[in-house]
């Protein structure tokens, strides 16, 4: 289990699991797992979601060095930070329609089941991919029913360095065949 820090009256922030993270990292290969730390943050003003997290690329796991954080590390980094906060969603049963899922339901569907439907980023100044922050927001959570039923995740991320670079993303995630509630 992990430590909980209140910020405010509405927020409560849970330090980062590291077993939680590695599990969520395993399907990566060791020298892609960017994510190091992640600290979720349930109940804040600007979304009911939200995680932040550290990262570090020690070198790039497709290119020689390019100088500067590119649009393919972006998606890695992305998907690793979705991943670790839906796995902690469901593992804290931190708020609907996750609360309802068991760790097996989440596991059965990491990989196969979660999807980018629409993937926006911008960089608006270059920043070095070697040690930097992010974060991830659930915006928005809408399920829809019926045969074919689907999860969807409106999310932003942002992340930044040191030196003052910084690039943004927008993200729709949809999760198909979310489970049942129980």
């Amino acid at each position: 289990m992990t430590s909980n820090q209140v910020l405010s009256q509405d927020a409560t922030v849970l330090d980062t699991d590291q077993a939680l993270l590695a599990r969520v990292l395993d399907p990566y290969k060791p020298h892609c797992r960017y994510l190091k730390t992640a600290m979720v943050e349930q109940g804040g003003s600007s979304s009911p979601l939200a995680v932040r997290c550290t990262f570090e690329i020690p070198e790039s796991c497709y290119i020689a060095d390019t100088g500067h954080f590119n649009s393919v590390e972006f998606n890695i980094c992305y998907n690793q930070m979705a991943y670790y906060l839906l796995a902690k969603a469901v593992d804290e049963a931190l708020i609907e329609p996750f609360s309802s899922w068991s760790m097996a339901d989440y596991w059965e569907r990491q990989l196969p089941n979660v999807l980018i439907a629409d993937f926006q980023s911008r960089f608006r100044r270059p920043m070095r991919g070697v040690a930097f922050s992010g974060t991830l927001e659930f915006v928005k959570i809408a399920q829809r029913a019926g045969d074919r039923s689907l999860l969807i995740i409106d999310t932003v991320c942002r992340y930044s360095d040191r030196s003052g670079g910084s690039s943004e993303g927008v993200v729709k995630l949809v999760v198909t065949n979310p489970p049942l509630p129980h």
